[in-house]
């Protein structure tokens, strides 16, 4: 996985995604993050679930809201 992220680089534009990501679903985004980073945009998910290491942060679709 290391190799990986070496090879893909640092995720710049995830806060970007998120906004068109909201308005295209239907139902919910789920982003996996790590248990220590800030929420995508700033913005505070209806609901999140941790693990030991990871945080999914669960936000409602536009459709939803």
């Amino acid at each position: 996985m290391r190799v990986f992220q070496h090879l893909v680089g640092a995720d710049l534009d995830s806060d970007e995604l998120l906004l068109p990501a909201l308005q295209l679903a239907q139902k919910r985004v789920v982003v996996k993050r790590p248990d220590y980073a800030e929420f995508l945009c700033g913005k505070q998910p209806h609901f999140s679930r941790e693990t030991k290491n990871h945080r999914f942060d669960i936000y409602m679709g536009a459709s939803r809201c």
